[in-house]
């Protein structure tokens, strides 16, 4: 039954005009959503109209039949899930590109590339870093970063730069499976209260699995040349230590209001936007302008004060991912409506019921290729199968992994399309889904063998 609604005054729209109109709605708009590249038309556009006509068929039908108050009270709903993930986002966004302004990013990747390895050392360099940067920054920012990287070295190397920027791919969805701030999907999951901040940990070996096997396989294939050292020089501005300091503050916040305060996460996480705000203030507020300084120097100002700009939190709040933000309020809007009008719980019966939630949860893998997790797992999280702690990790997992089999199946791979024209493609991609699968596969292999204590004999 959908959220805000009782027997007395539920509908089942399911096989009205009402429950068709609204499926072709979405799957027109995500239609629009997929072609992004080729349209260049910013994906949130389309579901935030699909969203709205959907509620508005939805409210318009329940209010003719004098239920005046159910839509609105399952649409406040949805609403309420959104604003916990719109605010810890936003959050989350700022500090990475408060960051990217400090020019943290930009010295690792100067580092990087100045240090004179060879193509198959960067090539496991990035992996690495892919791996472990993404359970911390988001997979998004993690990948660009690494692809700045690749780029910067491989130049015009098609070979290289193609299997480098697979393997990135594959190990920011894998690193981001494992941790509940790695992707939004284990947000998700960590803000419903389904899985402890502490058990997403148990995910690790699977997750490396699923990256490191792809990643040997492809290694072979990856030219023996050693490109020339790039002599770039980049420092950090000055309190960039202290930002990167108050992010991880700020994520320790989240998880003691959560797991020791029942609070929501993004209210620790917008208590520690005020340790950015505050110490925002503080560098703006001692920031010595080059002109006004007795010893003012054009040229060697910035590496004298640190920065040229004082310091602006708003700038880095307002250079937030917004269309992606409003992207998620149209997805989550989208599915609400379709799970009020009665489709989640037909393939909650018959993915978790008559598949099993092995078989349901490997699919949602596969679906997440194809089309993007968040709308997925949010279908999953509303439909609330009956599963054990295993098999909620397991769907963790794969939605997490899931989109690395194809370069439109994450937001990671599909920027790096953009980033790396030419160079990585699909088609390019598609020739290694398969090395991909196979981490796929021996990734879930590895949870039921490691993480077999926390499926409780539930049926498979």
């Amino acid at each position: 039954m959908a959220s805000g609604g009782t027997e007395a005054n539920y509908l089942d729209l399911t096989t009205s005009w009402v429950g068709y109109l609204s499926l072709a709605i979405f799957v027109i708009a995500y239609g629009f959503v997929m072609a992004e590249e080729y349209t260049h038309m910013r994906k949130s556009k389309p579901v935030l109209l699909a969203a709205g006509i959907i509620w508005g068929i939805i409210g318009w039908v329940y209010a003719s039949h004098g239920f005046t108050d159910a839509a609105e009270v399952a649409v406040r709903h949805n609403i309420l899930e959104y604003a916990e993930l719109f605010l810890f986002l936003l959050v989350a966004m700022t500090y990475i590109n408060a960051m990217e302004e400090r020019m943290v990013f930009e010295t690792l990747r100067v580092k990087i590339v100045s240090a004179g390895l060879s193509f198959r050392k960067i090539f496991w360099l990035t992996g690495v870093l892919a791996f472990f940067i993404s359970p911390v920054a988001d997979n998004l920012t993690t990948a660009l970063l690494m692809c700045a990287v690749v780029m910067a070295i491989g130049k015009d190397n098609v070979k290289f730069v193609g299997l480098a920027c697979i393997n990135i791919v594959v190990a920011a969805n894998a690193g981001g499976a494992f941790s509940p701030f790695g992707d939004i999907t284990t947000l998700m999951v960590w803000q419903k209260g389904i899985v402890s901040f502490g058990t997403f940990f148990n995910l690790f070996l699977p997750s490396v699995v699923n990256w490191l096997i792809p990643a040997v396989i492809m290694s072979f294939a990856v030219p023996k040349i050693n490109p020339p050292a790039c002599d770039d020089d980049v420092k950090l501005k000055r309190g960039a230590l202290v930002v990167i300091g108050l992010f991880l503050a700020t994520i320790a916040t989240a998880v003691c209001f959560h797991n020791f305060l029942h609070l929501p996460p993004m209210m620790g996480m917008m208590t520690g936007l005020a340790y950015l705000k505050i110490y925002g203030f503080y560098l703006k507020k001692t920031h010595r302008h080059g002109s006004r300084h007795p010893d003012y120097d054009p040229e060697k100002a910035e590496e004298r004060i640190g920065d040229v700009v004082a310091f602006d939190v708003f700038r880095n709040i307002a250079r937030a991912e917004w269309d992606t933000l409003m992207f998620f309020y149209g997805v989550i809007l989208c599915v609400g409506g379709l799970g009020f009008i009665g489709y989640l719980a037909v393939v909650s019966e018959v993915m978790y019921v008559n598949w099993g939630p092995t078989s349901a949860n490997i699919l949602v893998g596969f679906l997440s290729a194809i089309v993007d997790n968040i709308p997925v797992m949010f279908a999953v999280l509303s439909m609330q199968p009956d599963m054990s702690m295993g098999h909620w990790l397991l769907v963790t997992l794969t939605a997490g992994v899931g989109g690395s089999m194809l370069s439109i199946g994450s937001a990671a791979g599909v920027a790096l399309m953009g980033q790396a024209r030419g160079m990585y493609t699909f088609a390019g991609h598609l020739k290694w889904m398969p090395v991909i699968a196979l981490g796929y596969f021996a990734s879930i292999a590895v949870h039921f063998v490691v993480n077999s204590r926390f499926f409780d004999n539930v049926p498979l």
